[in-house]
């Protein structure tokens, strides 16, 4: 159920929704209440460790109002790291997986889809990468090209389409196990897969204008949404940035599983794998170990980070 993994003291309970200071909390015994903060939980709830949506608490009834008490050890932790002196902010915690939704129309450039995955490895949070919107003409033919790409990588890949019901049963059967999250542009389709996974969500969608070809964002304060069949996603807004998040570009060739094996190959220690000579990375890519547009991806991303820094 919803709050598996979180330890037995007191009453424990999984926060399932934030709005201002109130938390939503799904408890061990399956109740729904609505908590506030302990005082002293108050002020120490800023930056990353702010109680936010996923977190396992210990929680105190009152008088039938409920308190957070403390909040107890997270298993992973989705961030979006602070840029130019701002704070960095959790957006969810305990995720087992993040999907990552790109839309098959327009055709979707590796970099941005790169940039997704490389949030979701900075995170420790394994990506599933989903191919969405199967159904329109030519989608065979881009999806086969994305998912031989990624596929060699290690990744994951699902071709989905909720109008055709296409992969639909794949992915419901990955979202009944755990706390998933979506991320991934607006005008994805995501709204449209969760309400075709679970029809009794009846998330708001924003249709793509047929003019403009861009969505518009469609979700707005952070919950966890639970499925029928035990499973949990996480709804939130912050997901859809595709900032690089404050990222230390040093560790950007460990979001790349492709480079991780190749980075103590590189001649000098610390290797940006850009002009260096002896570069393991640099050779790799020359030699169609490592596919071009994820390196080209590597080099924009890098490029952003040492910018992000210098700010």
């Amino acid at each position: 159920g919803l709050v598996f993994g979180c330890a037995p003291p007191v009453m424990t309970g999984r926060v399932i929704g934030v709005e201002g200071g109130v938390y939503t909390l799904m408890l061990e015994d399956g109740r729904r209440v609505e908590a506030s903060l302990r005082g002293r939980l108050k002020q120490e709830s800023r930056g990353d460790s702010k109680i936010v949506i996923g977190d396992c608490v210990k929680v105190e009834e009152t008088d039938g109002s409920a308190t957070v008490q403390a909040r107890l050890p997270r298993q992973t932790t989705m961030v979006r790291r602070g840029v130019a002196g701002r704070s960095a902010k959790v957006l969810a915690a305990n995720l087992d997986r993040v999907f990552v939704v790109m839309a098959i129309e327009p055709t979707p450039r590796t970099e941005l889809i790169d940039r997704f995955l490389v949030v979701a490895e900075a995170n420790g949070i394994p990506p599933v990468i989903l191919l969405n919107k199967m159904d329109l003409p030519g989608a065979a033919d881009v999806a086969l090209s994305l998912s031989s790409r990624y596929e060699s990588v290690g990744y994951v890949v699902l071709c989905v389409s909720a109008k055709a019901d296409i992969g639909i049963d794949r992915l419901r059967a990955l979202l009944c196990e755990g706390i998933s999250a979506f991320m991934g542009p607006s005008g994805a389709g995501k709204s449209t897969l969760l309400n075709k996974v679970e029809p009794g969500f009846k998330l708001r969608t924003g249709e793509l204008s047929r003019k403009s070809r861009s969505g518009r964002h469609t979700t707005v304060s952070s919950s966890l949404l639970s499925l029928s069949c035990g499973g949990v996603v996480a709804d939130t807004p912050g997901f859809s940035d595709v900032g690089l998040w404050g990222m230390d570009p040093a560790d950007l060739d460990w979001c790349f599983p492709e480079m991780r094996g190749l980075r103590n190959r590189c001649h000098f220690r610390g290797c940006a794998h850009l002009m260096d000579p002896g570069c393991a990375v640099r050779q790799a890519a020359e030699e169609g170990h490592v596919a071009p547009e994820r390196y080209e991806s590597y080099k924009v991303l890098r490029a952003e980070a040492v910018g992000e820094r210098s700010r």
